[in-house]
């Protein structure tokens, strides 16, 4: 076989395992995908119930802060490491579960990764314990089928951006052009944190985002919920 052809022909496969894996993970993120996370707010409910989110300029500093410094900064982290050849995901479960400030958040966190696994069956998952969480189970997956953890990272990043975004708009309620237009805003943050956490470790879990864990735990007892979180 000529040297050009069979140089068009690795090219053309390597193209295509590419596209699988990107297809994939688009499909696993997709919010059509059952992992049940449009039912959570994470702790949004009470903050728009409390007057601190009003618009698309209070949603977009919520959200800043929440990716800077909060939760999904420390999936990120997670999901990393995850995706990691090697990794213990016992150990890596077990931290997640213990991590979360507030029982809604756990309960948000362990059951989108339940609902997670059960819905990646028909890709073949690996075995993961239970309860694991939704960011471990995401990074796991990826591994697995050799999607690149940068690209699972940004991705992840990108979905959990914009299932908040929805509750959001749902709740306040925001028109969708205000929705989109605060993601679009917050397209650098995503990617600024996905930077920061390449080389991060589990020693660099946490955050300072207190109002945000204080929310999770009043929305507990808000007497009028459409959020489980």
């Amino acid at each position: 076989m000529p040297a050009a052809i069979s140089t068009i022909i690795m090219m053309t496969t390597i193209t295509t395992i590419e596209g699988a894996s990107v297809a994939r993970l688009l499909t696993w993120l997709s919010p059509a995908f059952p992992t049940g996370g449009f039912a959570y707010s994470h702790g949004i409910e009470w903050v728009v119930e409390a007057g601190e989110i009003t618009d698309g300029e209070t949603l977009q500093g919520w959200l800043t802060d929440v990716l800077t410094l909060g939760a999904v900064r420390s999936d990120a982290i997670l999901l990393r490491q995850a995706c990691r050849p090697g990794a213990d995901f016992v150990a890596l479960a077990e931290l997640a579960a213990a991590a979360v400030p507030a029982r809604e958040r756990r309960a948000e966190t362990l059951n989108q990764g339940a609902a997670f696994v059960r819905a990646a069956q028909p890709w073949g998952c690996p075995v993961l314990p239970d309860p694991v969480a939704y960011p471990i189970a995401v990074g796991a997956m990826a591994g697995a089928h050799g999607i690149e953890e940068e690209v699972a990272c940004v991705a992840f990043l990108q979905a959990a951006t914009a299932n908040l975004i929805s509750a959001a708009v749902r709740l306040v309620p925001l028109g969708q052009s205000t929705g989109l237009a605060v993601l679009a805003a917050l397209e650098t943050v995503i990617l600024r944190v996905a930077a920061g956490t390449r080389a991060a470790t589990l020693d660099d879990l946490g955050g300072a985002v207190f109002r945000s864990d204080l929310a999770a735990m009043r929305h507990e007892t808000q007497y009028t919920r459409l959020f489980r979180s």
